[in-house]
């Protein structure tokens, strides 16, 4: 009798063991070789969905735009963040086209004009925002439009002309520091 409990039991715990691997989902059917025509149709594909280098740079444009406004007002952490959201789209326009061609057809390395910029202008707007100068923030500020058409200029777009600007770029911000919800 011992003997067939103990049977029994075996089979159960094989048929158990049968049962969990009967029930897996069965394995995805290898990955077929994708011919490099079939690439690069795919890779022009994903390419159309990526901004163009000018759409990366308005948003550069309007972050810059409203961090004037949040310097103006004294607004250090909203002047803090959108210079924070400037570099961040500056690089990724870089990363975008990272060597640009003049209309003679020199390389234009927009990565070392951005590391410079980085260097020298953003890195002394980041210290007026951090000590929360007003003074030494607008002339940053001014400084850095300059090395901006500096940038334009070496790209051979000069008619590219960045200036203070007029108006926010985001009408519906309140750069107040002092505002209270809603304002």
């Amino acid at each position: 009798m011992n003997r067939t409990i103990r049977l029994v039991g075996m089979l159960l715990f094989a048929l158990g063991l049968a049962t969990m691997f009967l029930d897996r989902a069965q394995p995805a059917p290898a990955a077929q070789a994708v011919s490099s025509a079939d690439a690069a149709t795919r890779i022009a594909a994903l390419e159309s969905l990526i901004p163009d280098q000018a759409h990366i740079m308005a948003d550069v444009g309007e972050h810059f735009a409203n961090l004037w406004f949040a310097g103006e007002a004294e607004n250090w952490p909203l002047a803090d963040f959108y210079l924070s959201e400037t570099q961040s789209h500056l690089r990724w326009a870089v990363r975008r086209i990272p060597i640009r061609k003049d209309n003679a057809g020199r390389e234009i390395n927009l990565n070392n004009i951005l590391q410079a910029f980085e260097n020298s202008e953003l890195k002394t707007l980041k210290r007026t925002v951090s000590e929360k100068h007003r003074p030494r923030f607008e002339q940053a500020y001014r400084n850095s439009l300059t090395i901006c058409y500096a940038c334009h200029k070496a790209a051979d777009k000069p008619f590219l002309r960045p200036g203070i600007p007029q108006a926010p770029a985001s009408p519906i911000m309140n750069f107040d520091p002092h505002a209270q919800w809603p304002g």
